[in-house]
């Protein structure tokens, strides 16, 4: 038993779990958005769902709806997912690396003064 409270208690498990429990959930969010797009876009050019189309007899049409979904399923994805979440973060959690000397080299500077200042001037 006490292996297993271990593994349930180890790292990051719980977190884990439940983001993918709400990417879940949020995936049938994104879905939704993306089929709400695709009916405007066939609203606009006549058909959301181009997997008829054989020009020549080529089969394109189900690759052509399938790339028009992914490309709006990014952009709603970067436009209301990451762009908000970054602000939101930069905000929030403002940065607090400063640009700077690394501490070895900082070291190594100090180090060669030290030395300099030690030896004597001819």
């Amino acid at each position: 038993m006490t292996g297993f409270k271990n593994f349930i208690l180890r790292g990051n498990l719980v977190e884990l779990a439940v983001a993918f429990i709400m990417g879940s959930a949020f995936a049938t969010v994104v879905t939704a958005t993306v089929a709400l797009i695709m009916d405007l876009v066939g609203k606009a050019g006549g058909t959301p769902d181009f997997s008829d189309w054989n020009p020549k007899g080529i089969s394109v049409g189900a690759w052509l709806t399938a790339v028009i979904a992914f490309l709006i399923l990014a952009a709603v994805v970067y436009f209301f997912i990451v762009v908000p979440y970054t602000k939101a973060k930069e905000r929030y959690f403002p940065a607090t690396n400063e640009p700077g000397t690394p501490e070895d080299v900082a070291l190594l500077t100090e180090i060669r003064d030290l030395l300099a200042a030690q030896r004597p001037t001819p």
